[in-house]
């Protein structure tokens, strides 16, 4: 083993709730809320469905204390296939946080994870449930740096969330040191290293590769438990990406994570936070626009061009995504999916939308998202927004009261108020002592009754 291996090792099972500092135990607690929210919103969805479909056909369980249930569908699988079929769902639904750093997502296959593990393991607190989340979001996150550092394709969030929910299981499950090692390494090889921008140019069920991500990560676990070898991970342990890995336990990236104010592609959201922010300064309506020119980063400038016809290439689309802002003033599940594909209003503002790239914006591009728009009036104003950063992460961060109005509004239309609300309650009530990961295990499994 070597000294960087011991370094994560060291973290994954030494961090104790009590060691967490109260802001990132905080920030685990919204995360976890956050992400959840989204994979009841994802539940009715085809993806999600067909995901649970699978994991039941593909996916079941032959070992007892290898099983758990799906979440919010109630049929038994492995705690693979679960994860699997939850992160899928939350996938196909890209409204959970993220990591600017990463160009990707962490919370959408660890949480489904922990999900799917606590079905396996005796009952643990909640402030467990959160250091374990903690746990994840660290090591996936450090994890995504290595790898973009070290390859030149950029690939999906799948590739090294793998290792976050490997972690997870690690801890969860029990497994040694060494076990641990070799389930590193098998979630690294296996982990999907698929074309993200296949998947911007052409957008499917495939989206973020973190279903698979979610798969590999826990069968590498249940892999390295029984023997099989893999170690090591170069992500972790090779010499090029020690700098990655030198502020592990000081540096909470957890507590850096973005939150998604709209369910469409993160590069979407600072042209959407820049027309949002002209039209109420000035008290707009989507009638007196006559233009709309975006200016923004060359990997935004580069989503889907025209009028979306699947749901897929809704959440992938530029020009879409802010034409629904401009009518509605928001952006929900209604606007990207069934009769909102084909709103004739979103179409008709749609064509008074140009997308250029703008060098500016492209040099400051992962670590900022930054976009503006020029809006020509039809009674010939010209307003200017200047250069506007996508709300929800560390520059313009989200309250919890956003947080909790965002989980209330994708979850109480799938669920009922009063079973979301009781989700919610739970979740956060995982910041105090007393409280047990079974306060929400036993709202979570069961089927939508509304």
């Amino acid at each position: 083993m070597t000294a960087a291996f011991d370094r994560a090792a060291d973290f994954i099972f030494g961090l104790t709730p009590a060691a967490l500092p109260d802001t990132t135990r905080q920030a685990a607690a919204l995360m976890f809320l956050d992400t959840i929210g989204i994979t009841i919103g994802a539940t009715p969805m085809e993806a999600g469905r067909i995901a649970r479909d699978t994991a039941v056909a593909l996916y079941g369980c032959g070992e007892e204390g290898l099983g758990a249930r799906l979440m919010f569908d109630g049929r038994r699988v492995s705690a693979a296939g679960a994860a699997y079929a939850a992160a899928t769902a939350t996938d196909n639904l890209d409204g959970h946080d993220g990591y600017a750093p990463t160009k990707g997502h962490i919370g959408v296959a660890v949480i489904p994870a922990i999900a799917a593990l606590a079905e396996t393991v005796p009952d643990f607190s909640g402030p467990e449930a959160l250091a374990i989340t903690t746990v994840g979001y660290e090591l996936s996150g450090r994890a995504a740096l290595s790898l973009h550092a070290t390859v030149s394709d950029y690939h999906t969030s799948g590739a090294w969330n793998a290792l976050g929910v490997a972690t997870v299981a690690a801890r969860m499950r029990g497994l040694s040191r060494a076990q641990l090692r070799e389930a590193l390494g098998i979630a690294e090889f296996h982990g999907p290293r698929s074309q993200m921008m296949r998947e911007i140019a052409s957008p499917t069920m495939l989206h973020d590769g973190s279903g698979w991500g979610a798969l590999a990560g826990m069968s590498a676990a249940v892999l390295a438990g029984k023997g099989f070898t893999g170690a090591p991970a170069i992500t972790i342990e090779e010499d090029r990406v020690a700098e990655h890995w030198q502020d592990l336990g000081s540096f909470w990236q957890m507590e850096h994570q973005y939150v998604k104010p709209y369910p469409v592609c993160r590069w979407a959201h600072a042209p959407i936070d820049a027309l949002r922010q002209v039209m109420l300064e000035h008290g707009l309506s989507h009638d007196q626009l006559a233009r709309i020119r975006i200016s923004t980063f060359h990997e935004s400038a580069c989503l889907y061009p025209g009028i979306p016809v699947t749901t897929s290439q809704a959440q992938y689309s530029l020009g879409f995504a802010v034409a629904v802002q401009a009518a509605y003033g928001r952006i929900g599940v209604e606007h990207i999916s069934g009769a909102g594909l084909s709103d004739p209003l979103v179409a008709s503002i749609h064509e008074r939308i140009s997308v250029a790239e703008a060098a500016r914006h492209s040099v400051r591009f992962p670590a900022c998202r930054v976009a503006d728009v020029v809006v020509t009036l039809t009674d010939g104003r010209v307003i200017e927004s200047g250069d506007v950063h996508a709300r929800g992460g560390p520059e313009a961060p989200f309250s919890r009261q956003d947080v909790e109005r965002k989980f209330m509004e994708f979850a109480a239309p799938v669920l009922g108020a009063a079973r979301a609300s009781a989700i919610r309650d739970a979740v956060l009530g995982f910041t105090r002592d007393g409280s047990k990961f079974s306060d929400l295990s036993r709202l979570i499994y069961g089927a939508p009754a509304v």
